[in-house]
């Protein structure tokens, strides 16, 4: 089994915009991603009101630390009122990357990603900070999230830069020639997000689908209008593909993902074990699976 392409991120299991999910299900989806083979983890500061993510994570990984690859982030957080803060002050940083390893009794993170550029403070100055938190041993590499080509370049600039972290799927692949072309061409790690774009491309949300109330993906570009009409579109012909070649939708859409140049792995979300172990069972699309692909989107071209 391959599974050195996948990284389960923790976001929908931290229970802040997924709705319905119990720490039962937290614990049964990061069990059952273990037992799929799945090493790497995402975890953030911010994954959770009170760090949710970081405890569940540090349970499952702490008594076979060598085993498990942990990836987090620092720079943003939530206030009183639960509204999200960015903050990438040196001395905000150094206390979340504190405080995430004491959450998970662990030593160090594997690879730290500053979660977002913070307009308020010099990326040189955020950038400077994760350095040092390198230095210091609580942090093997440092990754950049969420950036633009200007932000990435004026990071790496300022420092080494080992990964970053972007969004990428056969809906939207802008940065394909924006942001992962050039990291490889860097030699760069780049791990990709949104691979099922909030659970549209699992091909289990219909065309008239109503989202309850609280829901975010109603918010997203995407799930409206004619975007997502063209989504369904493409998703009825990916369904009639996968029923070919004994694979789902959300198979081949992670399948696309990792098979693109430059692509690390892919971050993959589930709020319950059926849905990680589907996604597991994804695997990089043949040259003739991924020109089948290209002529369905080329077919229903915006």
């Amino acid at each position: 089994m391959t599974t050195s392409k996948f990284v389960l991120g923790l976001w929908p299991i931290a229970g802040v915009t997924t709705l319905g999910v119990t720490p039962d299900d937290a614990r049964s989806t990061m069990a059952a991603a273990i037992e799929s083979g799945v090493t790497q983890f995402d975890t953030a500061f911010s994954y959770g009101y009170d760090g949710e993510s970081d405890r569940l994570l540090g349970q499952f990984v702490g008594n076979d630390r060598d085993r498990f690859t942990v990836m987090g982030k620092v720079g943003q957080r939530w206030d009183e009122q639960r509204r999200r803060i960015v903050d990438g002050s040196p001395e905000q940083l150094t206390q979340d990357a504190e405080e995430s390893l004491r959450r998970m009794k662990l030593e160090r993170f594997d690879l730290l990603y500053l979660h977002s550029p913070d307009p308020n403070v010099p990326l040189s100055e955020s950038a400077a900070a994760m350095q040092r938190l390198q230095q210091r041993g609580l942090c093997d590499k440092i990754g950049f999230c969420n950036m633009n080509v200007q932000q990435l370049a004026e990071f790496s600039a300022s420092v080494p830069l080992d990964a970053i972290q972007c969004p990428l799927n056969l809906l939207q692949r802008d940065n394909q020639s924006r942001l992962i072309d050039p990291c490889r061409q860097a030699g760069r790690a780049v791990y990709v997000f949104w691979t099922l774009m909030k659970g549209l491309l699992a091909g289990k949300i219909t065309r008239d689908h109503v989202f309850a109330d609280g829901d975010s993906r109603p918010g997203y570009e995407i799930f409206q209008g004619q975007s997502r009409q063209r989504a369904h579109d493409v998703i009825d012909d990916l369904v009639l593909l996968g029923n070919e070649i004994d694979q789902t939708v959300a198979q081949l859409a992670v399948g696309w993902a990792i098979s693109q140049p430059g692509v690390s792995g892919a971050l993959v979300g589930a709020r319950r074990p059926d849905q990680i172990r589907e996604t597991v069972a994804s695997r990089p699309l043949s040259a003739a699976t991924l020109q089948r692909v290209e002529t369905i989107l080329q077919t229903h071209r915006s």
